[in-house]
Order: structure tokens, then C-alpha cells, then sequence
């Protein structure tokens, strides 16, 4: 009996199991890293808007919204960029760069993510609904921004952080300035973080005409990471004396500020494995200060 089993023949892969493997590789569903970095942020403006920990059904909206609307993001950001991934070393295999995946079908990806999404929130108050819409333009605009701006990692930001503002408008009914602060802070994190992204993509974002704060700043680049990821934790101090958090909150800036000079250590050289692994490395940052703030209002 046993010594047939090696001239079967491999039964072939199901059709849906194929298609579903393409679109969890266009939604990035194997790479965690963009969802994280984005929920974060979330959950500081969740738990600060809270006062600690959020209701439970909140907390799901918000972190399911974060996956879904990454991974729209993602979805519509290939479908900006099919002209641009195929000549790029790091993004030549993406489906929408091969052909594996269309368009159109991309298309009816990112409206089945955004209106699961959409359907989450409109289990909340009226203010969260309608500032939800803002996010899904940020969101759907931003893969465009880079063929005519110079800053699309400002505007990565912008849109990556406003979960804030609407986890405050979903606890509250209100968006106070502290989430603006804290709106603010996440921009300029987002710049920073995504700016030695942009570093490894620099020499074929030239040669293919695409924009980014890496060619921007050119041999200033880390300069400004540092003048970024400076203000980052200059706002981060605002929000922290505006929420009246305590030791426990400093504590965790602080392990963020030394986790932050370590990505500097590690890029100083520019190597593109470098700037990536201090990219991947923001998500222990979102850690630290997210551990603060929660650690903050959990030993009150």
C-alpha cells in the first residue's frame, strides 16, 4: 500500500484558494508591520480618550476598522503605483505588478474592505460616522500624492492617524485638543518612520520619477529624521501634560526615545537592509508609548 504513495500525483490547488492567496498578498495580509504601526496610534487616542481601557466593542471597530482600512489602503495604493511597482526591485512581484490580479478586481477588493468598514462604524455615535468619510479619502488619495508632492509621508500620516481624532469622537462625542495634539504627534512619527522607508526605495524612486520626503531631504536625511522624530516627542510631551499622565507614561517616551537613537545606530550608513530594519522597527516605538499610557492609567 505504502509504496504507491509517491506516484500520486499533487491533488491541484482550488481555484478560490489561489484567487484568495493573491488577495491576501495584495492586502498584505502576510506582512503585519503597516497594521500595526497604524494601530498603535489607535489605541494611544483610545486609552487617553477613555481615561484606560476602552469599552470592548470600541476596541474592536477600531482595531478591525485599522486592519481593513490598511489593507484598503494597500490594495488601492498597488493599483496607484501598477505603472511604477514593476521597474522596482522591492515591488516587482506584487500581483497588480505581475498581472495576477486586475484592476477592476483590485477595484472590488477595496470597496468589499471599506464598506465591511464602514458597516463597523456605523455601529457608533453620528460624529465618528461622518469623520469616518474623511478617512477614507485620506486613504484613497494618498498613493496619488507622491507623483506630485515631495511629502507623501506627511500625508501617509495624516491618514494613518486619524483613527485619533475618531476614537475620541466615538468615547467622547467630542474631539478634544488633546487629540489633536496627539493627531499631530502621529504625523510627525508617521514622516519619520516612513521617510527611512522611502530611503530604501530612493534610487529607483529617482529613476522612475516618483516623489518622497528621501529625495527631498537628500543628504540632509537624517538630520531631518532627527528634527522629526524631535517633534514627535516634543507633542508626545504636550499630550502627556495635557492628559495629566504621570511617571509610568514618561517611562515608556522614554524606552521609545532610546528604542528611536538605536534606528539611528543601525542606518547612520544609509544601507537600504538598514533603513528598512529601522522602517520595521517604529512598531516596538508605538509599543513603548502605547505601554506607558496604558500602564499609566492602569496602576491609578
Amino acid at each position: 500500500m505504502h509504496g504507491h504513495d509517491q506516484d500520486t500525483p499533487l491533488a491541484p490547488v482550488p481555484e478560490w484558494r489561489r484567487r484568495f492567496a493573491l488577495y491576501w498578498a495584495l492586502v498584505r495580509g502576510d506582512r503585519p508591520i503597516g497594521w500595526l504601526l497604524l494601530l498603535w496610534p489607535t489605541w494611544w487616542g483610545l486609552w487617553i480618550a477613555s481615561g484606560g481601557v476602552p469599552s470592548l466593542w470600541i476596541l474592536f471597530v477600531f482595531s478591525a476598522g485599522v486592519w481593513l482600512t490598511r489593507s484598503g489602503g494597500c490594495v488601492i495604493n498597488d493599483y496607484a503605483d501598477r505603472w511604477l511597482d514593476g521597474s522596482v526591485e522591492r515591488t516587482k512581484d506584487r500581483p497588480l505588478a505581475t498581472g495576477a490580479v486586475s484592476g477592476r478586481e483590485a477595484l472590488a477588493v477595496f470597496a468589499v474592505l471599506m464598506l465591511v468598514a464602514f458597516a463597523l462604524v456605523l455601529t457608533l455615535n453620528r460624529l465618528t460616522i461622518l469623520m469616518s468619510i474623511v478617512g477614507v479619502l485620506l486613504a484613497a488619495t494618498y498613493p496619488y500624492l507622491k507623483r506630485y508632492t515631495y511629502l507623501p509621508q506627511v500625508y501617509l500620516g495624516m491618514a494613518f492617524g486619524w483613527g485619533i481624532p475618531m476614537g475620541f469622537a466615538a468615547v467622547q462625542g467630542e474631539v478634544p485638543p488633546v487629540a489633536w495634539v496627539l493627531y499631530v504627534a502621529n504625523i510627525f512619527w508617521a514622516t519619520a518612520y516612513d521617510t527611512w522607508y522611502a530611503m530604501v526605495d530612493r534610487d529607483d524612486d529617482i529613476r522612475m520619477g516618483s516623489k518622497s520626503t528621501a529625495i527631498l531631504f537628500g543628504d540632509l536625511d537624517l538630520v531631518a529624521q532627527g528634527v522629526l522624530y524631535a517633534m514627535t516627542f516634543a507633542a508626545l510631551a504636550l499630550v502627556g501634560r495635557q492628559a495629566g499622565l504621570g511617571a509610568v507614561y514618561w517611562a515608556g517616551l522614554g524606552v521609545a526615545a532610546l528604542l528611536v537613537g538605536w534606528e539611528f545606530l543601525i542606518a547612520r550608513w544609509r544601507d537600504r537592509a538598514a533603513c528598512f530594519r529601522a522602517f520595521l522597527h517604529n512598531h516596538w516605538v508605538g509599543l513603548a508609548i502605547f505601554a506607558g499610557i496604558a500602564g499609566d492609567y492602569a496602576l491609578r
